[in-house]
């Protein structure tokens, strides 16, 4: 992967609208290499060499946040994304409606 794969993950996450999220599998699928969840996490980590990009609407597939990014759950709260009691974003309610 190089570039051209981040700069295709980073034009995906622009267009995730605001009050929603997308997983990181959704995202490879979109990419069109599936198997590379990890690789959209690795583009994310490195966003801000790139520009800036809405990062905190991408999640896992189970609706958990960034271990460690405390300020992802603040930022996604003000977007009014909804959140279960277990802490872990609603996917039924707030996953990004696209097809793949």
């Amino acid at each position: 992967m190089n570039e051209d794969f981040y700069y295709n993950v980073y034009a995906i996450v622009e267009e995730i609208p605001k009050g929603c999220v997308a997983s990181y599998q959704l995202i490879a699928k979109l990419c069109g290499h599936p198997k590379n969840c990890r690789m959209v996490g690795k583009a994310l980590r490195n966003a801000d060499y790139f520009g800036d990009y809405p990062c905190h609407r991408v999640v896992h597939s189970d609706g958990s946040l960034v271990a460690g990014w405390e300020e992802q759950r603040t930022l996604l709260e003000a977007e009014h994304v909804v959140f279960k009691p277990s802490g872990k974003v609603d996917m039924k309610q707030c996953l990004w409606k696209i097809s793949v």
